[in-house]
């Protein structure tokens, strides 16, 4: 499907009416997922709500919070993804102001079609857990090697290859961020 396409039929669906930032510049993140979770939601931009997408085999669950950037779309034809660092789980639907910290640029191989489908790494403006954390180079690498194993497991569930091609930092983010700006 074309991107223009995508967009369209994204538009239509309502996220369009959410906004990328919040007065103050921070980014808005949507949890889909909170940490601790087996549980894997959806946003249905027909429906207007979260639906359960997934649920993960029994002794897995999400490390972090997960969502997505509203007014964004990934290769993937979803909104851009983002992994959330903050000090307790926020439910589903729950828009979270946060900042970018960096990428984890990946991709995902299913039926022999290889896409790009990125996870942006940020956090929440009220965490005092990661208050510091300002930059990639302030998360652990072995934090960062979890994510990256997390998500090949996850995507492994359905078939699918996930493959963490390279971690940059906040400039490399932005720059996602402003090319998957629908």
């Amino acid at each position: 499907m074309a991107r223009t396409q995508r967009n369209r039929q994204t538009s239509a669906g309502g996220l369009d009416r959410l906004p990328l930032r919040d007065e103050d510049g921070n980014y808005l993140a949507v949890v889909e997922v909170e940490a601790g979770s087996r549980n894997k939601y959806k946003f249905d931009p027909r429906l207007k709500a979260m639906l359960l997408h997934k649920v993960l085999p029994l002794g897995t669950s999400f490390p972090y919070c997960f969502g997505f950037l509203p007014s964004t779309l990934g290769e993937d034809g979803d909104p851009l993804d983002v992994v959330l660092f903050m000090d307790e789980p926020a439910r589903p639907a729950t828009c979270v102001p946060c900042r970018l910290v960096g990428i984890i640029e990946a991709e995902q191989s299913e039926k022999k079609q290889t896409i790009r489908n990125d996870r942006l790494l940020a956090v929440a403006v009220e965490s005092r857990r990661y208050a510091e954390c300002r930059r990639l180079s302030d998360l652990s690498d072995e934090v960062l090697d979890e994510i990256e194993r997390f998500f090949t497991f996850y995507h492994q569930q359905d078939g699918v290859e996930f493959k963490a091609l390279r971690r940059r930092g906040k400039a490399a983010a932005r720059s996602a961020v402003q090319a998957g700006r629908s």
